[in-house]
């Protein structure tokens, strides 16, 4: 397909995924690619610009019109391209716009190259309802001098005309716009993309043969791989309340292997008065996740929001505050050196800054560096909300996110660290914009360091168990995504929202979603009967197996380990089977 193969020449790109058929006659791959690299020349239109009409303005400004005050120009740079330009504005919101007709259920895919002509500042794509709703789907640091990529999308809940428009809050720049694309998908083709995505990049190919000891083959053997561990984490946030209640050990233990103290590790637990240290409760946890082989990632070391301080901390002057935050962070880290996983460093400082007010810009890359010194083991994470999970909060963007995330690995001290990227995932009630959630991946996959999704939760809403599955399946279909970590759980744990269980850990149909989606990523037993050349192929998810070979008229069978990653071999492998 000509637009899949045009988007692999993009630099500073992602895998692109082709589905080749199953989708009927509006048969798409979905373009992976993105860069947040400003480049001297806007990269082509995304799927030639999908239902834009003259997306590269190679005629004039067909299909384009004024919005708000100001006026629109077409201009060609010196080496001919043509693109569009909103000048003599006076409002953030005057700019050029086009008209589409949106489908209720239909998942649109938004991109655009962006230049101002001086500065830089923020570009959000705006959609316009008839009720003259404004939704944001996506945002850009554009600046003068090269092109940026916007990348975002919508969900639309209801069929409606809208208009497509674009915001600087700086009026007195001219926004510059090129290659615009705005590509609707089915909600089938985009679960198909999902599955494609899911075979390629989470599972690979075994082939067996089956013979007997003579080299003939052996019809209708059977093939039983029980997982032994899985490559990919899934977990669950887990709280104080698993050392008390034997219910909640055995539900989380037979489901997970990775988890998050939801709050147990905080500054504000281990030293509610100051000077009085208590790991106990966060002692006790991690030794049970350790007896019960879960793995264990650290929440967190400091968070950002001034609400979420030890109470004797918010009256301390700076000098005090320096002298217990040093404390604070040469304790908790040195305490479990070795231990995590993974650390969240300074939690949610996109969008707060206590410790920035009271130590400078430069507050939380020194705390990264600080952590790092005392254990270069655990990846280092910048844990942060609404980067994919809601397009109207722009400070918490992408692009935001990547710009802060640059500064944390720029500063001294940090060179060599594991860094990662955390999101945390908390889904507010209605349908999740799952197409500005895989846009932010995309981008974020840009940096190629492992994602996670670290807190995911669903809000209470009568289609509570149906967006969780959305979410999570958009998540782990995601080549960049590394781990997933939920803040759910039994209702006895006090999980009130995204409840799993009930007090008598019976299954919710929330909970039902998530026992489903493990057993289909691989946790439950598959078979395989061997052809009547005595092969079996079969796709398995990345991670270790114990194999039983077994045939009705054989009265031995054969057992092996296998552990299955993504480069595995495809070489056949042979068993051989005593009468």
């Amino acid at each position: 397909m000509k637009v899949a193969a045009e988007g692999c020449n993009l630099v500073f790109i992602t895998s692109c995924l082709l589905l080749i058929s199953g989708l009927g006659v509006h048969s798409l791959s979905y373009d992976y690619s993105a860069t947040t690299e400003c480049l001297a020349e806007p990269g082509r239109a995304h799927y030639r610009g999908g239902v834009i009409v003259n997306p590269g303005f190679d005629h004039n400004l067909e299909g384009w019109t004024v919005f708000g005050n100001g006026a629109i120009d077409e201009r060609i740079s010196n080496e001919g391209n043509r693109f569009i330009v909103a000048r003599n504005r006076t409002h953030p919101l005057d700019s050029f716009s086009q008209k589409v007709q949106l489908k209720q259920g239909m998942l649109y895919t938004f991109s655009a190259w962006f230049q101002l002509s001086e500065g830089s500042d923020s570009v959000s794509v705006i959609f316009k309802t008839n009720e003259s709703e404004l939704v944001r789907g996506g945002h850009v640091i554009a600046r003068h001098g090269c092109w940026s990529l916007l990348k975002g999308g919508i969900v639309a809940n209801f069929s409606s005309p809208a208009e497509i428009l674009f915001e600087s809050k700086n009026s007195n720049v001219e926004i510059w716009a090129d290659n615009i694309s705005l590509q609707p998908f089915t909600k089938k083709q985009w679960r198909s993309l999902q599955d494609d995505s899911i075979e390629r990049v989470r599972k690979s190919k075994v082939r067996f043969h089956i013979t007997h000891l003579n080299e003939t083959a052996l019809q209708g053997a059977t093939i039983i791989f029980n997982p032994i561990k899985l490559r990919f984490p899934f977990g669950c946030g887990m709280n104080h309340h698993i050392l008390k209640h034997k219910g909640y050990q055995d539900w989380f233990v037979s489901r997970f292997k990775f988890t998050t103290f939801t709050n147990e590790m905080k500054w504000y637990s281990t030293e509610k008065e100051q000077g009085q240290e208590n790991y106990t409760i966060a002692d006790a946890m991690l030794k049970f996740a350790k007896c019960n082989g879960i793995s264990v990632r650290g929440h967190n070391i400091f968070w950002d929001n001034i609400k979420h301080q030890p109470e004797w901390v918010k009256s301390l002057s700076p000098e005090e505050l320096s002298e217990a935050a040093s404390r604070r962070i040469k304790s908790v880290v040195s305490r479990y050196r070795g231990e995590l996983i993974a650390w969240d460093v300074m939690n949610e400082n996109l969008h707060f800054h206590f410790y920035e007010d009271n130590f400078g810009e430069n507050a939380s890359s020194q705390a990264y560096a600080r952590a790092y010194e005392l254990d270069p083991s655990p990846n280092m994470f910048m844990n942060e909300f609404n980067t994919i999970e809601f397009s109207g909060d722009e400070k918490a963007s992408p692009v935001k996110y990547i710009k802060k995330l640059k500064e944390i690995l720029s500063y001294p001290g940090t060179d060599g660290m594991s860094a990662a990227i955390g999101l945390q995932g908390h889904f507010a009630s209605g349908q999740p914009n799952i197409a500005y959630m895989r846009s932010g991946l995309d981008l974020l996959a840009t940096t190629r360091l492992p994602i996670w999704l670290t807190e995911v939760s669903v809000a209470r809403y009568p289609n509570q168990a149906e967006y969780l599955e959305e979410v999570l399946r958009e998540a782990y279909s995601h080549p960049a995504v590394k781990g997933i970590i939920m803040f759910a759980g039994p209702a006895i744990a006090g999980f009130n929202e995204t409840t799993l269980a009930d007090e008598n850990f019976r299954s919710t149909p929330t909970g039902d979603v998530v026992d489903k989606l493990i057993y289909e990523w691989g946790t439950g037993p598959s078979n395989a009967t061997s052809d009547n050349r005595g092969f079996v192929d079969i796709s398995l998810h990345h991670g270790d197996y114990d194999v039983t070979v077994i045939h009705p008229q054989i009265h031995s069978s054969k057992t092996l380990n296998l552990s299955v990653r993504k480069d595995f071999s495809h070489e056949t492998i042979h068993v051989k089977m005593h009468a």
